[in-house]
């Protein structure tokens, strides 16, 4: 069977081509979507600028969140946290280390050269890590600064030159005592004096980690020891070797990666189903074309067992194929997807791409469970029937489907219908897209098990308006398609997958995006706001703001998140609830929030304003106290103070400013919001103008602006998930060429038939356009079915079926697309079986 197997291969190029480009695409998606996950879970970030430490003493950023009573999860803080600048004498007592170095780190820029540039500023002594090297000048006393080469160049500045820095909500202005160069730091950097770094960090008690090289003859596993034991009952602190330093220069990564596993988790589940349609889609279509093929090997008394060994034997040739090729292709596939999300934001170009042979296990598993499952169950009735049914059977279409087939339908069919239900009836808000996104895959699973039946239903509907929209052709094209359900079915299958997958998820992530921003532009009142260039806003200015004559209002604006401890939210998310620190006297000028209880006023200090949905979990209201882990890790007991309604999905908690700012990265407040004075909204930019040229680091943003930047950070990020429906489309799109060519490249007896009949090459390519075309729409509605199961209950949980929005371009798109595709799938190899003269095509 092995030898006819092979044999097999060499006459049936076609089908076998289709089934190979099926695993093959499949295959390497999942490789590269594992590649992706390596890379996160490994999270490789060579360190750069403190390249020359051998270890790195950083504060404890992880936090336990309760998820039971006997169960917690392990979440990433948000914000650096810092750790006391005296135990830096306690590591460098240490044996073994050689140095200990406090390094402090904030964010600077330079204003004015060509053009402002923003920096990493650190005390000179951090400069030995690296290390840098300096090309002119001399190491910077008091009021003097080090640049590095690249940022001297852009700046315009030289040794002895005077610049202008921003750093820590001001700006003054500094000699250049020297210019440092040093290999492979892309990002520009300042250096200070020990005094001007600790003043200008704002924290001159902490220090951001502590570097440390050890002493010749040093071992690394007894100094690691050592600095454990002497810091045992200090701050909780993090010890850092190798590649996992970058971290530090990077902390961003440590939440990037934890993102990245969850996203490459997702997605190479979805190619994973995806494939199996597809795989299994594109093999049951083969073996049905070659019924009677079949169904002569058993006539001739081959046996069930010799003819299931044969298909098995084709299949895993040709998976054998798909998997050599994917070895090559699904790193080089890994490595564009990477780039891709590099390029979105998602994770930093520092984190190294990892792939090595462990995604390949889950990809062959999966080509091998999808190749072997497909080849089975597609044959699976040919290879059962008895010889003489068998031969009735090639040329009859089999009526009824496998009850298994039918009892998986409706499981799915059940499983949709009640994750409709809990989206829409349970949820609220644009959590709902935790359920509402799943539902989508669910149905489309249940149509394709189910697609005869359906097929027939939405083919019976259509018969009549084609007949007389058509003509003849349109006749005889219906005809075939309702003599052909199977098979009609087995073509829009793939049609229904890609467009419900599309339909879907755009509208999901568009609506999503569009509800975000909308809460966004609800909750700002204010008609300005004023940013620094580096390191935050001085609250302090806010004193002078409000005097301008055409302020109404003006308040600090801050963001950080934090976990609730005690009483814990059970339906807080790993990242927190998020919190917006604000000045009581600002507050409700400039946020559009009215409270319910309490007052805004009284949101001074250690005190909270929760949404109510929140205070209603935690069993808490005005006057009460909680507990929370603040960004750094710090706990804070909080009284209430004011109750308000929030919006269902972006409940965000309100805490003072002067609270919020010191706990997070940059100890100061973001964003100074300014509300302008009834009649004075023109005089208001004139005046924050002016106001900003007195104090250089400041500048001046309007509404417009903010709602813009706010709404082009929400495009970045969902280009991620763009990337990822590309991915499903492509590959489902594909399917659809594949399978439709192959059940049309598989009638040209048929053809040559009819044309021996009388009819022309024209009339039959006329029959064949309308038989696409209703293909295409029998698997276009049914695509619509499965996206109306998903964006209906999800409209109704944001609150009511309107509140879906997005472009009809999607709409547009994904229809002519699908009607495209099928038709050149169909019309192609039309055109090119009738190329053969008719007797011919009879006789082959």
């Amino acid at each position: 069977m092995g030898k006819l197997a092979a044999r097999s291969l060499r006459y049936r190029i076609g089908g076998f081509a289709a089934t190979f480009l099926a695993l093959f695409i499949g295959a390497t998606l999942v490789m590269a979507c594992g590649g992706l996950m390596e890379t996160g879970i490994r999270n490789n970030v060579p360190p750069q600028r403190l390249a020359g430490a051998e270890l790195l003493v950083t504060g404890d950023r992880t936090h336990a969140v309760a998820t039971s009573k006997k169960h917690k999860k392990k979440t990433t803080l948000p914000e650096r946290v810092e750790i006391p600048a005296g135990l830096v004498d306690k590591v460098r007592a240490v044996p073994g280390v050689r140095t200990a170095t406090g390094e402090r780190t904030f964010d600077a820029a330079v204003l004015g050269g060509a053009a402002e540039t923003k920096a990493q500023a650190h005390g000179w002594e951090s400069a030995a890590l690296t290390p840098y090297a300096l090309t002119t000048g001399a190491a910077p006393a008091r009021g003097e600064v080090v640049l590095d080469d690249g940022t001297a160049r852009r700046a315009g500045a030289r040794t002895g030159d005077r610049v202008r820095i921003a750093a820590h909500g001001g700006s003054a202005s500094y000699r250049v005592s020297g210019v440092a160069a040093a290999q492979g730091v892309p990002q520009a950097t300042l250096f200070f004096s020990a005094q001007d770094a600790a003043h200008l960090s704002g924290r001159p008690d902490t220090v951001a980690d502590i570097a440390v090289t050890l002493a010749p003859g040093a071992r690394q596993d007894a100094v690691r020891k050592g600095i454990t034991e002497a810091l045992a009952d200090q701050t909780p602190v993090t010890l850092l070797s190798g590649d996992d330093r970058g971290a530090v220069e990077h902390p961003e990564v440590l939440q990037g990666g934890d993102d990245l596993v969850a996203l490459s988790g997702v997605v190479g589940g979805l190619v994973v189903l995806v494939a199996a349609f597809v795989v299994a889609g594109t093999v049951a279509l083969s073996a049905q074309q070659r019924s009677r093929e079949l169904a002569l090997l058993r006539a001739i008394g081959t046996t069930t067992r010799q003819l299931r060994r044969m298909l098995l034997g084709e299949t895993l040739m040709v998976m054998a194929l798909a998997g050599a090729a994917a070895w090559f292709a699904g790193p080089v596939a890994g490595r564009v997807l990477y780039d891709t999300l590099v390029d979105s934001g998602m994770i930093v170009d520092t984190v190294v791409f990892t792939q090595g042979w462990i995604p390949a296990l889950p990809a062959y598993g999966a080509l091998l469970l999808t190749a072997v499952l497909g080849g089975l169950l597609g044959s699976a009735r040919a290879v059962r029937a008895k010889p003489v049914q068998a031969l009735g059977e090639a040329a009859v279409q089999a009526p009824g489907l496998h009850p298994v087939r039918i009892a998986a339908g409706l499981l799915f069919l059940a499983g949709t219908i009640a994750l409709t239900l809990v989206t829409a009836l349970v949820l609220r808000g644009p959590v709902a897209a935790s359920t509402a996104g799943p539902t989508v895959m669910c149905c489309a699973i249940a149509l394709a098990l189910l697609g005869p039946w359906f097929a027939k239903a939405v083919t019976l509907l259509l018969h009549w308006p084609v007949r007389l929209l058509t003509g003849p052709a349109g006749r005889l094209a219906a005809l075939n398609c309702r003599a052909r359900t199977a098979k009609l079915a087995a073509v829009a299958t793939p049609v229904m997958l890609a467009s419900a997958i599309a339909t879907g998820n755009l509208y999901l992530q568009t609506t999503t995006a569009a509800m975000a921003d909308k809460a966004f532009a609800d909750n700002l009142r204010a008609d300005a706001v004023l940013t620094s260039a580096a390191g935050g806003v001085d609250p302090a200015l806010l004193a002078h703001v409000r005097t301008l004559p055409s302020v109404s209002a003006a308040s600090a604006y801050v963001t950080s998140a934090a976990h609730t401890e005690q009483p814990h939210d059970g339906n807080e998310n790993k990242k927190g609830l998020p919190l917006q620190g604000v000045s009581a006297e600002g507050a409700a000028q400039t946020l559009n929030i009215t409270p319910s209880a309490g007052s805004l006023e009284a949101l001074r200090g250690d005190t909270v304003a929760l949404p109510e949905a929140v205070a209603h979990r935690m069993h808490r209201t005005v006057g009460d106290t909680i507990t929370l882990v603040l960004g750094d890790g710090e706990r804070a007991d909080v009284r209430v103070v004011a109750l308000f309604k929030g919006r269902e999905g972006f409940d965000t908690a309100l805490t003072s400013a002067e609270l919020l700012a010191p706990h997070t990265t940059a100890g100061l407040p973001a964003q100074l919001l300014v509300r302008a004075a009834p009649g004075a909204g023109d005089r208001l930019r004139a005046d924050l103008t002016a106001f900003a040229a007195q104090h250089p680091e400041l500048k001046v943003t309007d509404r417009d602006a903010l709602m813009t930047a706010h709404a082009q950070n929400s495009r970045t990020q969902a280009s991620v998930n763009y990337l990822i429906i590309g991915m499903l489309v492509a590959y489902t799109a594909l399917s659809v060429v594949n399978t439709t060519a192959v059940a049309v490249g598989n009638r040209r007896k048929e053809f040559a038939l009819q044309r021996l009949t009388g009819a022309t090459r024209g009339q039959v390519l006329r029959m064949m356009t309308v038989e696409g075309g209703l293909v295409a729409v029998v698997g276009l509605l049914l695509g619509g079915v499965a996206a109306a199961s998903t964006l209906v209950p999800f409209g109704y949980a944001l609150g009511g079926a309107g509140t879906i929005s997005g472009p009809p371009e999607i709409a547009v798109t994904v229809i002519g697309t699908g009607l495209a595709l099928t038709l050149a799938a169909t019309l192609i190899p039309t055109w090119w079986a009738l190329r053969s003269r008719p007797v011919e095509a009879a006789r082959a």
